[in-house]
């Protein structure tokens, strides 16, 4: 009997005696624990199988009919596909043994015969009975499981001694291509870029005991690429031989769903992105021209009132004492002058006019030569680009450089910009105290969202200690 804490148990296994057999074979086996069914000929058997499986049937003969008939008459019954047929016959130089295995009997045992030749036949028959039923479980598995089957020796150039017929849907091939060969293995259709990745994965899984699972690529017989799932255990055995057995499916319409689904994910992602993008964007746009409205009202519009009152006290001036009058009208002029001067400075933040007459290369120039820190320019494109291409590189770099004069505290820094690839790559590099990120409501964020309008991109790389570059692509 198995152990106590075996979780799995074999049922009982079934013996049918079918015929004039020997009243003591009964007995004899049910004292070696299998459950026996006695009956007198061929309808009862049948009739017998419709109560419970079989595993091993003893022929007799049975009335008129001999062992050799019993036999043939039994096998025509598909519920004992898998049982195991053992004829009881005379030693008749061997005619009679030649008759039950040509009517469909798998054994013979001649009378006379003892008890421990009984029951070693029926052992032995019940061993080939359950091996066939496992036959017969693995060939259904090899006909009905989604995915190709397979025993690979490892030890031997990883050649298949076992393949389901799956694997021609799978790779193209036919799986007759693959048995004992050593040319036509799982590993020759294994994308070149996935083998060592393959390799890796099942000795890692070997080292630690478990069964492996993973997904890689294969080339079938027409070139196109699938994706498989592979799963199965590396098992070592005597002599260093090593078998791979597992069960490999084709997955590539899961991958192209997850593909498809991580695409529209991502998709999605940038909308959404986008969306607050613009919403930032607007808002920048509102806090801009209410600071310009501040701006006008606070500085060019009160001078102007001012100057205003100015000119009334100089005509009164005139009026009264013309030879004293000049110096009021010089101090005028000269207000004039500074109002004009700051409306040209506040008219350059919002867009620089130098930027729209004569292009990119020269605004920027400009720009850096009003840097508080040295600044050299390495690359500035001689063509002109599209114009929110043009505005949205310049306050790239004069959002980057107002940060170098703010938060740096940098001795030096340095403008690049370039064709690359069909992209506008602007480079502002500085040697300062590093550290700057660009976070929610910064002037990188504002400045990231305004390249994202435009499809661009930013990214800002600046260790504590090591300076700052500002990296910004833009689509041409």
């Amino acid at each position: 009997m198995p152990a106590s804490g075996d979780s799995v148990r074999r049922r009982q296994a079934c013996v049918l005696v079918v015929g004039n057999v020997e009243p003591e074979v009964s007995p004899w086996l049910r004292a070696g624990r299998h459950s026996i069914t006695v009956v007198r000929d061929v309808d009862e058997a049948r009739k017998a199988l419709d109560d419970e499986p079989v595993d091993l049937v003893i022929v007799d003969r049975a009335g008129k009919l001999d062992a050799a008939d019993v036999c043939r008459a039994l096998r025509e019954d598909a519920r004992l596909e898998e049982a195991w047929l053992l004829a009881i016959t005379v030693q008749a130089a061997g005619r009679m043994a030649d008759a039950v295995l040509d009517a469909g009997a798998d054994d013979y045992l001649h009378r006379p015969f003892t008890r421990a030749e009984l029951l070693a036949r029926a052992r032995a028959g019940l061993r080939a009975a359950q091996q066939r039923a496992d036959d017969a479980l693995m060939r259904a598995m090899m006909d009905n499981v989604p995915g190709a089957i397979y025993r690979s020796a490892w030890h031997a150039d990883y050649t298949l001694e076992l393949i389901s017929d799956e694997i021609e849907r799978i790779s193209g091939y036919p799986a007759a291509n693959f048995l004992a060969s050593r040319r036509r293995t799982l590993m020759s259709i294994i994308h070149p870029d996935d083998r060592q990745h393959v390799l890796d994965t099942v000795a890692q899984a070997h080292s630690d005991g478990e069964p492996f699972s993973f997904e890689y690529r294969v080339v079938r017989a027409d070139g196109e690429i699938r994706w498989v799932l592979d799963r199965g255990q590396l098992v070592s055995s005597a002599g260093g031989r090593q078998w791979c057995d597992g069960a490999i499916f084709d997955i590539t319409e899961r991958r192209a769903a997850e593909e498809a689904l991580r695409r529209r994910e991502i998709e999605q992602a940038r909308t959404d992105e986008l969306r607050a993008s613009r919403a930032r964007i607007v808002e920048a746009a509102d806090n801009a021209r209410r600071r310009i409205e501040r701006d006008l009202h606070d500085g060019a519009q009160q001078r102007l009132v001012g100057l205003t009152l100015e000119v009334r006290m100089a005509r009164a001036q005139v009026e009264k004492d013309p030879a004293t009058a000049g110096p009021f009208l010089d101090h005028v002029a000269e207000a004039l002058g500074e109002a004009s001067a700051e409306l040209r400075e506040l008219a350059r933040g919002i867009h620089p006019a130098l930027l729209t007459e004569r292009g990119l290369a020269p605004a920027v120039t400009a720009l850096a030569s009003r840097a508080p820190v040295p600044v050299e320019i390495a690359g500035l494109p001689d063509e002109r680009l599209p114009p929110a291409t043009e505005a949205t590189a310049y306050f790239t770099v004069a959002e980057a450089l107002t940060n170098v004069a703010k938060y740096a505290d940098a001795s030096h820094a340095s403008v690049r910009m370039a064709r690359e690839n069909g992209a506008l790559a602007i480079e502002v590099r500085d040697d300062g105290k590093g550290g700057a990120e660009a976070g929610p409501g910064s002037g990188l964020s504002g400045l990231a969202d305004r390249l994202g309008a435009l499809d661009g991109s930013l990214s800002v790389e600046s260790p504590p200690g090591a300076g700052t570059v500002v990296r910004a692509r833009l689509p041409l």
